[in-house]
């Protein structure tokens, strides 16, 4: 089955990234990747370039499936001084809009994740584009970009937990 041979309403997608945002606010980075397909990839390109391409310009995060896995292994271990213990994350998704559906449903959303940690507060803000796939267990993800609307990263240090 697929987005074009059955309507998908707007709060089907809008309930979906809700359960995304939620798995993350919980630091339940494995149901977080269980999301994913296998062959999907996670992108936060430079925030002065946001419409890079991975193929040709260098992005802040540019994940396979495979380098997904290896950092949920990494945030979830002790050992990563720069998560441990966890920031609290609060995600916020907003104006989710769907484009005109095939194999797979692109996906727009804005963003809001705010970031708590050793008593500082980050905010980062910026748009999600997804690729959707329905299946009969419902949606998949194959493609999640995040571009960040921040003009520098100083202001939130670093891009440590998953956006």
């Amino acid at each position: 089955m697929t987005a074009a041979t059955r309507v998908v309403t707007r709060a089907e997608v809008e309930d979906f990234l809700y359960h995304e945002a939620a798995l993350l606010d919980a630091w339940n980075l494995d149901g977080w990747l269980e999301l994913y397909e296998l062959d999907a990839r996670y992108e936060v390109p430079c925030n002065d370039k946001l419409d890079a391409d991975s193929d040709r310009d260098l992005l802040l995060i540019d994940d396979d499936h495979r380098r997904m896995q290896a950092r949920v292994e990494r945030l979830n271990n002790r050992r990563a001084h720069r998560e441990y213990p966890h920031s609290r994350t609060n995600h916020q998704v907003f104006n989710v809009r769907l484009g005109e559906p095939s194999e797979e449903l692109p996906v727009s959303a804005s963003f809001t994740v705010w970031r708590c940690r050793d008593g500082r507060t980050s905010a980062y803000v910026g748009k999600y584009h997804y690729r959707l796939r329905l299946t009969s267990n419902g949606f998949r993800i194959a493609y999640k970009r995040a571009e960040l609307d921040l003009t520098d990263l100083r202001g939130v240090g670093d891009v440590a937990i998953i956006l």
